[in-house]
């Protein structure tokens, strides 16, 4: 599983609650983060770096724990390796259906908005529904540096999405994996704003995909996760536990 930083961790929380005993290896490239602003390339680039690092680690599955990267080399991924791929995938069909007013705001990166698979999930979903796109710009930052549930975070959440609910929007797609951190954020802001989170969603495609191939690890096994950090290993660290995950207990290594 990998992502540009914490986000991904939104993904691990819900799959360790699926399938705890399985063994997972988390990369996270804080060096280069944010992947949002880079270009598609670039972050292909290093998605494909990554994943190669993590089939030497003998995987069964990777899971693209990132919107952005998803949006760029998913595709690419399933074609260079030989392993099954989960991807994020922004949750437009689930907040086409639960939205009554009919009107959508779809909070993303840049990478992920101009990505043909966010063209093509819209256009496969989306129609009779009013999408409107938001570049989430800074929030990805706020979460990795620990701002999460603070005034700060508030305040930015409020401009962003404020004039798309006055406007009548009355749900929201969050289309990175850092966003699901800021959950609690935008109840506190827009208590009567939907929410759609495919954090839980792609964790049940992995599960899926793991019985499906006979992968699962053994019932009696005992669950493992092992960190790799790009960047600084115990700003990470901190982080996560800010996050309520305890590194303590996790094999850190760059």
């Amino acid at each position: 599983m990998f992502d540009s930083g914490v986000g991904g961790l939104s993904v691990l929380k819900a799959f360790r609650q699926l399938a705890p005993t399985e063994r997972v290896i988390y990369f996270a490239d804080t060096a280069y983060f944010p992947y949002g602003p880079r270009p598609a390339p670039e972050v292909r680039k290093r998605s494909f770096a990554i994943v190669q690092r993590l089939v030497q680690s003998d995987v069964k599955l990777v899971v693209v724990a990132c919107n952005t990267a998803s949006a760029a080399a998913l595709p690419d991924l399933r074609e260079a390796f030989p392993v099954p791929f989960v991807g994020m995938v922004p949750g437009v069909k689930p907040a086409a259906s639960r939205s009554r007013a009919g009107r959508v705001a779809i909070l993303a990166t840049p990478g992920t908005l101009d990505g043909e698979l966010f063209a093509r999930v819209v256009d496969d979903f989306g129609r009779g529904t009013r999408i409107t796109t938001i570049p989430g710009s800074g929030l990805a930052e706020l979460v990795e540096s620990g701002q999460a549930g603070t005034p700060r975070s508030r305040e930015a959440l409020r401009g962003l999405l404020g004039p798309e609910v006055q406007a009548g929007a009355d749900t929201v797609v969050l289309g990175c994996t850092h966003y699901a951190f800021l959950q609690d954020d935008i109840h506190a802001e827009f208590p009567n704003l939907s929410i759609v989170d495919t954090s839980e969603a792609v964790a049940r495609r992995a599960v899926q995909l793991l019985d499906e191939g006979g992968l699962r690890g053994p019932s009696d096994q005992e669950g493992e996760l092992d960190l790799i950090v790009s960047g600084d290993r115990e700003q990470f660290r901190a982080i996560m536990r800010q996050l309520s995950f305890e590194p303590a207990t996790m094999e850190a290594r760059q």
